[in-house]
């Protein structure tokens, strides 16, 4: 067994990353062990956003953490929805305050660059190559087995291992939700050297070029993404390849050339709005924390994944070293019920932005239609086609705190 003294963090993402920060903030020692090899390379923007609470929970973890990440990403101004082609809400917002900007957009390897470099200098230690397969909780503390046979042991472990988590599964902790019928398809296009794009988020209900599918452009350093809603009949050999994707998205980028796209179009992936919640957020003896994709699912629209998963591990740091400190279980009992509160929340949250999204009744596209219809006299229709398709963002329990 290798010695591991401090607390064990599963999974590298951003999530993990912030978790093994929080830790370090707390002056605990900790060691991360990701199953992928170092330098690993994972292309695509992936969660784009980095929220204002989001940044200020990293910079907490990491003092200078925020400004790094703001200045190299991409904050935007203004905000456009148009319905069938016609503008409906328009809103140009005034320059941040000193304090920092509402959000900043660059893409996750970005992200995670950053995250990367600064554990580096907090002094996290990293284990790559160390695929978890099992866990063994134990009154004094947890030992994590690798699939190479390699042991290590901690007090807790913070579990950031993501979706197929492995540190979940052999918990034998249920992960149930919801899949939505249909797909999205979601296109990094480079920008191009030199010209002016403009910085602006533009949403685009029933795309006229699109045969009446959903569009939206999001602007990140270095370029831009598409999100194009398929319909539920739609093939993703038809929309979703990269040969597909060359075929329709000059019809949504004006100043894309088709003998642009094979040189521009820099990752294609396809996604379907999935929710699911933890039955629990913790072990019995509360020892491991689950958080981010391990412990929740959230589609990306209304930016919860990664943001909500940075709460997380904020919370589940904290909780560790109260536990610790105190030599009781109680503040990690009090994380996984509070969390998942919050998962809760943002699933029912991400569910009503899917009813505005995926509208299964006819009322709710006549909504939109008379909506869009009176936008230029009544400028709060305008306003709510341009929120609904994220869902609600505050309104979660008191004991929650924040957005996430």
């Amino acid at each position: 067994m290798t010695d591991a003294n401090g607390v064990l963090v599963a999974g590298a993402g951003p999530v993990g990353m912030a978790a093994a920060l929080a830790l370090r903030a707390h002056g605990l020692p900790v060691t991360v062990l990701e199953a992928d090899p170092q330098g690993r390379e994972r292309p695509g923007s992936r969660a784009l956003f980095v929220h204002r609470e989001t940044l200020r929970l990293l910079d907490a973890m990491r003092p200078g953490l925020a400004a790094e990440i703001t200045s190299y990403g991409q904050t935007w101004h203004t905000n456009r929805t148009l319905y069938r082609g016609r503008e409906v809400y328009a809103r140009t917002f005034p320059p941040p305050p000193s304090s920092g900007p509402p959000f900043t957009s660059l893409r996750q390897v970005d992200t995670e660059r950053f995250l990367l470099a600064a554990c580096a200098d907090a002094g996290v230690a990293f284990e790559w190559g160390a695929k978890v397969t099992g866990v063994r909780i134990k009154d004094t503390g947890v030992v994590l087995t690798a699939r190479d046979g390699r042991e290590w042991a901690g007090s807790h472990v913070i579990a950031a291992d993501g979706a197929r988590s492995a540190v979940r599964h052999d918990l034998g902790i249920a992960m149930d939700g919801i899949r939505a019928e249909g797909f999205h398809v979601v296109v990094d296009v480079a920008g191009v050297p030199g010209a002016e794009a403009p910085v602006e988020r533009v949403f685009h209900y029933e795309h006229p070029g699109m045969g009446g599918r959903s569009v939206m452009r999001v602007p990140f350093t270095g370029g831009f993404q598409i999100d194009l809603q398929c319909r539920d009949d739609d093939s993703p050999d038809s929309y979703g390849t990269e040969e597909a994707v060359r075929r329709w998205l000059p019809r949504v980028v004006d100043d894309l050339k088709a003998d642009d796209i094979a040189d521009r179009v820099l990752w294609v992936s396809t996604y379907r709005f999935l929710r699911a919640v933890a039955a629990r957020f913790s072990d019995p003896r509360h020892r491991v924390l689950l958080v981010g994709e391990a412990a929740h699912l959230f589609p990306p629209f209304g930016a919860r994944g990664m943001n909500s998963g940075i709460a997380d591990a904020a919370a589940a740091a904290s909780a560790v070293a109260e536990s610790l400190a105190a030599g009781t279980t109680t503040a990690v009992a009090e994380f996984a019920e509070t969390r998942r509160a919050a998962a809760l929340f943002n699933s029912a949250a991400a569910g009503t932005a899917l009813a505005h999204l995926r509208p299964q009744r006819r009322i709710v596209r006549a909504k939109q239609r008379a909506a869009a219809t009176l936008a230029p006299v009544l400028p709060w229709c305008g306003a709510w086609l341009e929120h609904a398709p994220y869902g609600p963002r505050h309104g979660s329990p008191a004991s929650v705190g924040r957005k996430y």
